[in-house]
């Protein structure tokens, strides 16, 4: 665990992936796309979203890279669209690094539980860096 380098893509993840895995000669990678995680009624998710990909990972010589496509209607920049995932199994870590990185920056999503981590969230620090804090076990 540690800094991960999180890559966003606008609809072309699952490509993307499958050509550096060939590159870098990895194991072959695992594929979560938004319809395969769970549903809320009052939010149903749009059908342009249902195979894009919500969630994947390299690893290229012991580091990990992690990958999505954008949720429809979010904009990717090319240039813009990295960011680091701080990823530990201490939930008290990820809550002091998440308080001290959103001082004069930005939250986008709040530290919370979600279904895949007990302790998710999304912030850019006051000198424009993208940050995503994760639990993992």
């Amino acid at each position: 665990m540690g800094i991960n380098v999180y890559v966003t893509f606008n609809g072309n993840c699952r490509q993307a992936v499958e050509f550096y895995a060939d590159v870098f000669n990895t194991e072959k990678p695992e594929f979560m796309t938004f319809g395969d995680s769970p549903q809320n009624p009052e939010y149903p998710l749009p059908e342009d979203a249902k195979d894009l990909i919500m969630h994947t990972r390299l690893t290229i010589k012991n580091d990990v890279i992690m990958f999505s496509d954008t949720f429809p209607g979010s904009p990717v920049v090319v240039g813009n669209n990295i960011s680091l995932a701080f990823v530990s199994d201490d939930t008290d870590e990820l809550t002091s690094s998440f308080e001290k990185l959103k001082q004069d920056g930005y939250v986008s999503m709040e530290l919370q539980e979600t279904f895949f981590s007990k302790c998710y969230g999304k912030v850019k620090d006051q000198f424009g860096i993208e940050w995503q804090v994760s639990h993992e076990e």
